[in-house]
Order: C-alpha cells, then sequence, then structure tokens
C-alpha cells in the first residue's frame, strides 16, 4: 500500500525506478558473495517481488472496474449524464444544480445528437391495464370542479391512456425523485383556472406519496392555494392571475380597468422561486357577458376599444420585462404553457368517453394569441421553457369534466330541460386526468436541456 500511495505513477502501473527508489530508501541492500537461499530471500527480493505483485494488481482493478461500470449502466435508475445548458452558470451556485441532472440514458434517447427528442410531439397509447398514479380520493383538497368520479362519473377509460413521445420514450412521474430534486426549493404556477387545474394535479401527485402528517395544504383562498413538503422543505403555490397583468375598478365610475402596462399585484411575492410556471390567454378572448374588462389602459392613456391581438401583445411585453428585470436565470426556470383547448362545438365534450382520433383536428383557439406568446419568448433576454402542450391535449375530449363538474349535475340537467350544453364544462379537466400527463411533461423537462424555446408540437 505504501509502495502504490506514496509515489503517483502515471502510466497506470508500478514502475521500476518507484520500486528501486523505495526498497533502496526503506531497506538497503546486503552484500554476500553467494547466492541466498531459497527459504533466506533478502529484503531486495523481497522488494521486487512485492513490485511485481503490485503492477499485476493495478492492471487487473482499472479493467474490472471498467467491466463493472459499463454493465452497471443496465442496472441504474438514474444516469449520470451532463446535460449541457444554454443558461451561464456557476459550478458553485448550488440554486441551479438539479436542473443540470442526468437523466434515464434508458429511457430518453437523442440527448446527445443534433436532433433532440421533442417530448410534445408523439400519441397516446392505451392501456387497459394502466392506472394513475394516485386516486382522486388521496387528495381530499380537490376541488368539485375536477373530481370526475367522487360526482358520480362512472367509467374509467379516459384514465388508462398515456402519452408516449415520438422517437424516445420518457418515464413516468416519479413524485419521490421530484421531491428529492427539489429539495428546498419553491415553485409558483401563476395563471388562470387551467393552471389551478395543473397546481391542483401536480399537489395531488406529490401529496399521495408522502404521509399526510408530512404535508401542508391551503386551498381556503380562491386566488392563493400552496400545498408544502415539511420534510424537504419544499413548497407548490398558485396565484390567481388570468391575465398575468393588474387589474383595478375605478372608484367613480365602477368600470373595471386591465392594466397593460403592470404585471399583477401578486408579482412581488413571485420574486425568489426556483421555478415558475405562468399562463393566460383564455380570459383574453371572452366575449359579453364573460368579458371581465370595461377599459385598457396603457401608459397613461385609457381606451374602451382596442384590438385584442394588440392588447394581448402589450401585456405579453409588459410580462416579458417583468422576467427580463426580475428573474435570475442562474438560479430560477421559467416555463409557459400553452392554451390547454376547449372542446365545443362539432367535437362537444359531454357524453365523451374516447379520445379523437383525426390527427388533422386543431383547436379553434385563435392562431394570433398563441402566436404573440410564441414571438415574445424567443424575444427575452430570460430562457423560457415552452411546456406546450396544446396539441397533445386536442384528442382527449374524453378527459373533461362535462356534467361531472359539480355533484348536483343531476339537478342541472332537470333544470335545464336535459341540455347538458349549457352548463357541461369541456374547459377544465378530471383529476386525475390529463394535467397529470403535463405535470409529467414539466418533471422531464426539469432535467432535460430544454431551457431554449420548443415551438415545434
Amino acid at each position: 500500500m505504501y509502495l502504490l500511495s506514496q509515489t503517483p505513477n502515471l502510466g497506470g502501473g508500478v514502475s521500476e525506478g518507484v520500486c528501486r527508489n523505495k526498497l533502496v530508501l526503506n531497506s538497503p541492500p546486503q552484500l554476500s558473495s553467494t547466492p541466498p537461499a531459497m527459504d533466506n530471500i533478502s529484503p531486495v527480493s523481497r522488494g521486487w517481488r512485492l513490485c511485481m505483485v503490485a503492477s499485476c494488481i493495478s492492471c487487473i482493478i482499472p479493467i474490472f472496474f471498467l467491466k463493472h461500470s459499463h454493465d452497471s449502466v443496465n442496472l441504474s435508475i438514474l444516469g449520470s449524464t451532463d446535460i449541457a445548458s444554454t443558461i451561464s452558470i456557476n459550478e458553485s451556485d448550488a440554486n441551479i444544480q438539479f436542473l443540470q441532472q442526468g437523466y434515464f440514458e434508458e429511457h430518453v434517447t437523442q440527448l446527445n445528437e443534433e436532433d433532440k427528442c421533442n417530448i410534445f410531439d408523439g400519441k397516446w397509447v392505451y392501456n387497459p391495464k394502466g392506472s394513475p398514479m394516485y386516486k382522486g380520493a388521496q387528495c381530499p383538497f380537490l376541488s368539485d370542479q375536477v373530481s370526475c368520479q367522487r360526482n358520480g362519473r362512472s367509467d374509467f377509460i379516459y384514465e388508462k391512456w398515456s402519452w408516449e413521445a415520438k422517437g424516445c420514450k420518457i418515464p413516468r412521474f416519479d413524485a419521490t425523485d421530484m421531491l428529492e430534486r427539489l429539495r428546498g426549493k419553491r415553485v409558483i404556477i401563476v395563471g388562470d383556472s387551467l393552471n389551478r387545474n395543473q397546481w391542483e394535479s401536480l399537489a395531488c401527485l406529490l401529496y399521495s406519496a408522502l404521509p399526510p402528517s408530512q404535508t401542508l395544504v391551503d386551498v381556503k383562498s380562491g386566488i392563493y392555494k400552496v400545498f408544502t413538503a415539511k420534510a424537504y422543505n419544499f413548497s407548490v403555490e398558485f396565484y390567481w392571475s388570468p391575465f398575468l397583468m393588474q387589474q383595478n375598478v375605478n372608484q367613480d365610475s365602477g368600470a373595471r380597468i386591465l392594466r397593460l402596462d403592470r404585471v399583477a399585484t401578486s408579482a412581488m411575492k413571485w420574486i425568489g422561486a426556483d421555478i415558475m410556471l405562468f399562463n393566460t390567454g383564455h380570459w383574453w378572448v371572452h366575449h359579453g357577458k364573460s368579458k371581465t374588462w370595461d377599459l385598457f389602459q396603457y401608459e397613461g392613456k385609457t381606451v374602451e376599444n382596442m384590438d385584442i391581438e394588440s392588447a394581448f401583445d402589450m401585456a405579453m411585453n409588459t410580462w416579458a420585462r417583468w422576467v427580463d428585470q426580475n428573474v435570475d436565470a442562474t438560479k430560477t426556470r421559467v416555463f409557459f404553457r400553452s392554451i390547454s383547448p376547449e372542446h365545443k362545438g362539432k367535437h362537444w365534450c359531454y357524453n365523451k368517453t374516447q379520445p379523437i382520433e383525426d390527427d388533422s383536428y386543431e383547436t379553434t383557439f385563435p392562431g394570433k394569441i398563441i402566436k404573440v406568446v410564441e414571438r415574445t419568448m424567443q424575444r427575452m433576454k430570460t430562457p423560457v421553457t415552452y411546456l406546450n402542450i396544446t396539441k397533445l391535449s386536442q384528442h382527449r375530449r374524453d378527459a373533461h369534466p362535462a356534467v361531472y363538474a359539480t355533484k348536483k349535475w343531476k339537478q342541472l340537467l332537470a333544470l335545464q330541460n336535459r341540455k347538458p350544453e349549457t352548463y357541461a364544462d369541456c374547459s377544465h379537466w378530471c383529476l386525475p386526468g390529463l394535467p397529470d400527463t403535463w405535470n409529467r411533461l414539466l418533471y422531464v423537462s426539469l432535467v432535460l436541456d430544454t431551457s431554449k424555446v420548443i415551438l415545434s408540437s
């Protein structure tokens, strides 16, 4: 051990010079006129034998470990391959290291190739033996709006469809692994009721993996909700902000004013989060009684009528400036979730138990609004990952609550003269259900090199 540890050997074995020098220093040779007997070997001979044995061992050990490490790749759950990031990161900054973890080499392919795997492009595969990651009853905090089974939905087929990306395999959501990666971190989800839908999914995915005594869940407020995993010092918060902009009410006229030049007042609480997930768009296209503003205001000017695309573009630029000015890209990862499609009209969701198989089907949501989002992210200084779930969600008309968004659906059906189209919810999603896939892709995106905006879907 002394011979191998005291003098470094760059050649991978024990050199003759090293052995001779050490033997001379530690055991001076005894001069003799007669050859030593076999049972009376001199210190020099013993030293040379030790050198020969050490040389053999030093050659065998690297070969053994090389073979062992090669075999262990197939046995490892988590790989150790480093994924390159487009964000400039200080290696000593522990706050961002979890975003650079290697990933399942046997599950995700094309990571090191020029053409990356697009996890948002693929197909839905039915597995009759499949099951969701949790049962709705495990999460007592789920709202009625998403608790389809609790409200009386009797079929489970919509829970047995699994998303498969084209050209690569991605793993299922692993709550324990995600909690470990996010130990000591803070996640915020900001947006409308569809982002609340995603928050409920993520909270339930994590809550169901822990003893209830190790969690805190506060859903009392309609504008702020939080799930906390106490043992991990980790939280997921939801902030209600359907426009991401500030909304005021004129005290004199009572007019509802949508500020296009100021982000929501809750933005001061967003600062410092390790992961931010935003969405907006749905409320911008509301008309008639569902419209929730009367006037637009931008840099002191107030107008009643404005092209929605122009107003939305102003608002998105305001949001982008806030992110660029307040987010440290070496410590915070920013996501923007794309439009969650509705299923009304020809592809109405009521009483549907199968996905849409027609690949040519596209959502009717205004394409100009979607283009504004994509252009805005491309211009930003801060890298934003586009959680592009629109196309994969378009096929899932079977996964909406429809009439099962309330426990009183039978009474409503009777009151509406058996016309469920007047109240069937074809916008939100049952839980367990589709938003679990969104969070699965969020989970995968945290460890893949997707810090560039992904616009293909």
